[in-house]
């Protein structure tokens, strides 16, 4: 794992001074940041969000020397949904991401609720865009899901069966695209060790789940990455991966605040979660 690490790690430096240059010149493999759960006034209450600031500030600054080809934040934005200064904080610190690195980001459930509803989907739209669409990089073809029109659709079922619909036509147009790789972003993971785990808060019900992982494995997605447990977890249905990532906020496990490093490389997906307080090594690694 470390040999893997250090190949990633000297991937990201080699990108950082010639990522285009290099490009042109031979197929470099496709690096991008996963970061989730920013969640602005977690830590304390949403009486402030100091820390929050403190951690998003450290994770951009990492990505803008890193220099992926996009950073994606999936979900749980802010802790209070629709809270004017949480928001502003959010958006402050994240357009200090180098204007080169694109971002995306997609609603979590503490920023269009447990149960969605139309007025509060056209909230989060006016404040943050699309809460669902799809994107090309390379090779990588990425649809970015609302999973909250998943997790509870009883508010919005007509907003609901629309991604669904919406999501058939993308994974048309994936497949169509002659990508090597098609992977979802979503806030909610549909289990977090076992396609047949028992239903719980941090998972997707099963009836629900087994019909969407079915959609997603017909249609060749290799990997699905997702936030919601502010902690890592791993797991797989057949060969498509289920990653749960851990919050650059609030942990609520022994993972620390940080994000995650994937590579993408001739159809082959791989991937590694990094501690916030580790940045500084693999910005600059020690000298061997």
């Amino acid at each position: 794992m470390r040999y893997k690490s250090l190949i990633i790690v000297a991937t990201l430096l080699l990108l950082s001074f010639s990522r285009s240059t290099a490009q042109k010149v031979t197929k470099e493999p496709l690096v991008f940041i996963q970061m989730t759960d920013t969640q602005f006034g977690f830590f304390e209450n949403d009486q402030k969000f100091s820390k929050e600031t403190e951690n998003f500030e450290k994770a951009v600054a990492a990505a803008n020397q890193l220099r992926p080809a996009f950073v994606i934040i999936t979900g749980d934005l802010v802790n209070l949904m629709g809270d004017p200064a949480q928001i502003a904080e959010y958006k402050r610190i994240a357009a200090k991401l180098d204007p080169s690195i694109k971002l995306y980001s997609l609603p979590g459930n503490h920023d269009v609720a447990n149960k969605p509803t139309p007025e509060i989907l056209a909230a989060y739209r006016k404040e943050f865009g699309a809460d669902y669409y799809t994107f090309r990089k390379g090779d990588l073809f990425a649809i970015v899901v609302n999973s909250g029109l998943i997790s509870d659709a009883s508010g919005a079922k007509e907003e609901s069966e629309k991604q669904y619909r919406w999501l058939q036509s993308a994974f048309k147009k994936a497949k169509k695209s002659g990508c090597k790789s098609i992977v979802v972003f979503q806030h909610h993971p549909f289990f977090l060790e076992n396609p047949d785990e028992k239903d719980q808060y941090f998972n997707i019900k099963i009836p629900i789940r087994k019909k969407y992982l079915q959609l997603y494995k017909e249609n060749g997605v290799s990997h699905i990455f997702a936030g919601h447990l502010h902690r890592n977890s791993f797991g797989k249905d057949g060969e498509m991966e289920m990653v749960t990532t851990g919050p650059v906020g609030r942990p609520l496990g022994k993972d620390p605040s940080g994000f995650r490093i994937v590579t993408v490389r001739n159809g082959n997906i791989e991937h590694k979660y990094y501690g916030l307080d580790e940045m500084k090594t693999v910005v600059n690694p020690p000298k061997q």
